[in-house]
Order: structure tokens, then sequence, then C-alpha cells
């Protein structure tokens, strides 16, 4: 009879499918097969325009047209693997650095950028694309996920939710308190942690004393795993399996994705104070896309032609999101006060109404 906390523990090593220059390696992991090629087909191309959204979104910043932007660069193997192994009825509980998993989504891209413009706290309807608001406090996302699953569970849906965290997220008590839910209650969830190796500046080994961080959901009876990130067969093809477990009721999963995070925290951040060229040139040459991109030409599955067409039609993309965030929003400051309360309080309809007052005030001045 195989030991209980045997069939928890991760791979010793991640899980890889590609070496770093995208050949394919031997000795993979028994249980999970090779994505189907179409589906890395679709990755190839997700990633590609994915990345120059955010370089894009990263010019949006210097021009003033974005207040702040954390970017995913290196990291889109797990933007768009985390979504792409996800039917349109799960849901998914994004971060702050997820917008890159948000267009790969459908979501409008105007609509990903508008809490990071500071239009408002959620540009998009979450009911509408089973999406939870973006979120900035560590680690809240994990337990509304677990929640939310839970309750799938209970009204026998047969979706999942996937949550995403990053490797700083992993030392908050809300983290803890989601996988010990998840586990008693069997919640499908799958927890995926971007481990980019630092929490802003402070490097991983700072951060915990575990073997790895997906050692941490085995003491809550967790199958859990860790895999290459910037391996986009190997990302694709776990979160798959951790999928397929959460959604057949045997529970959450944890996956740790060993990644790296190649600008800075966010554009007010200068990552030079706390990490060298050397180091992150060392996983520039691990590039999650040249790899797949490599990988797919060798079997004839992608053409010159294909590549061309993923690079023409990002930069479309990006030239299409430049023109529309260079015009001023229309914005409707009375909509503060919208889906507050199911019934507004009297002192809500009090501030309603001084604001309107100021406003018809400003419109009188000449």
């Amino acid at each position: 009879m195989a030991d209980p906390v045997e069939t928890l523990l991760p791979s010793a090593e991640p899980v890889r499918f590609l070496t770093d220059d995208g050949t394919a390696v031997r000795g993979r992991r028994p249980g999970y097969p090779v994505p189907d090629p179409d589906l890395l087909r679709r990755a190839h191309r997700a990633m590609v325009v994915g990345r120059r959204f955010d370089a894009q979104a990263t010019a949006l910043t210097k021009q003033g047209r974005l207040a702040v932007y954390p970017s995913s660069h290196g990291q889109e193997a797990c933007q768009v693997g985390s979504v792409l192994v996800l039917e349109d009825g799960d849901w998914f509980f994004p971060t702050y650095r997820e917008s890159v998993a948000l267009v790969t989504r459908g979501i409008d891209p105007v609509e990903v950028l508008s809490l990071l413009r500071g239009d408002a706290h959620c540009g998009y309807d979450p009911m509408r694309h089973h999406v939870a608001p973006q979120c900035t406090p560590l680690a809240t996302q994990t337990v509304h996920a677990a929640g939310l699953a839970y309750a799938e569970r209970r009204k026998g849906t047969g979706r999942v939710a996937l949550a995403c965290a990053g490797d700083g997220a992993t030392s908050e008590g809300d983290f803890h308190e989601a996988l010990n839910f998840a586990a008693v209650f069997k919640a499908p969830v799958v927890f995926l942690v971007q481990n980019n190796q630092y929490a802003i500046s402070v490097p991983l080994e700072r951060q915990t004393a575990a073997p790895s961080l997906a050692h941490k959901g085995v003491g809550y009876g967790i199958r859990s795993e860790r895999v290459d990130g910037n391996d986009p067969v190997a990302v694709l093809a776990v979160l798959a399996a951790a999928v397929e477990h959460a959604r057949s009721g045997r529970g959450p999963f944890l996956v740790e994705a060993h990644t790296y995070r190649l600008e800075s925290h966010t554009n007010a951040d200068d990552a030079s104070r706390y990490r060298t060229d050397a180091e992150a040139g060392d996983w520039r040459r691990r590039d999650p896309i040249a790899r797949l991109e490599t990988y797919l030409r060798r079997r004839g599955r992608l053409s010159k032609a294909d590549v061309a067409a993923s690079s023409a039609e990002a930069e479309e993309f990006a030239a299409r999101l430049r023109d529309r965030m260079n015009a001023d929003p229309g914005l409707a400051p009375l909509g503060l006060f919208d889906h507050v309360y199911s019934t507004p309080t009297p002192q809500l309809d009090e501030q309603r109404a001084l604001l309107r007052a100021e406003l018809d005030a400003g419109e009188a001045l000449p």
C-alpha cells in the first residue's frame, strides 16, 4: 500500500519536458502526458501576443497613461498556461501581475488595464469572464478561490478554480488558511505559485526554510508538484493534471512553478539594486517562447510563416491598444457609489448628493 505522504510529495527536481534550448528531455515524470500539439501552438501564439502586450503596457507607464504596471516578462509560460488549461466555466483568481493571463482569457486589454490606470477597481465583468478582480493584497485571493471552489463543489457544477500567487504570498497567513480550508473540505481548487525568486527585493532564501514552496502543501494534505515554469510544455502538462485532479473530486492541488521576472517588480522598482545582470542573463537564456518555438519547429508543428503571423498579430494588438489608451477615458464620478451596498445607506446617499452638488457647481463656473 502506498505511503499517503509519498503520494503528496513533489518531484525532487522540477518537472521539465524541454532543455533550456528547447530540446526534448528524456525520462519525463510518469503521469504527465505531452500536451496536444494544437494546444502548444495556441500557447506559442498567446505568449508572443502576451509579451508584446506586456512591453506596450510598460511603455504606457513611461508615457503617463498608466500609473503603475507589474511586468510578467519571462513568466509567459505560467501566464498563458494557467488559463489555457481551464474550461470557460472555471474560475481564475489573478494577482496584480496576471495581466497577460487575463488578455489570454479573452478580456479586453483596456478593461484589464483600467485598474492600473486608476479608473476603476476592476474594469471587466468578473461574472461574464469567470475571472475575479486582480488582487493587490498578497494571498487574499487564495481564500476567495478556496471558498468559491467549495461552493461549486456543493452545487455539483464540476467547475474548478485556479488561484495564482507569488513566492512572497506563501509567507502570508491567508495562503495557509486557504490551503487548510481547501484540503479539509476537498475544494476543487488549484494553487499556482509562480516562484520568480524575489518578493519585490527579498530573495527566496530569506523567505522560507522549506525544501521548496511546493512542500508547504504537504503539511495540509495537499498533492503538490514542482515544475520548470519557463518550460511551456511542462507547465501545460502539470497544470492540466492538477485541474483534472481537482475536477475529479480528489481535492486541491498545489503547483510551484520555478520562473523569473526579467523586469523590475513594477516601474517604481529598480531591480539592479538587489540582483545582478549575470543572474538575469542566466534566466534570459531559458526564455519560454524561444524554447517552445524551437521544440515545435523541430517537430514540423510550427513554420516560419506561423511565427511571422504571430509576430504581426502581436504588433497589431499593441497598435490598437496604444490608440485606445491614448484616448482619455470617459469617467462617471457618481459611479463611485454604485455597487457599494445593494440598498444605499443614508450616509452614502448624503455623500452622493455632496459630490453631485460639487460637480454641478463646477459646471456652472465660467
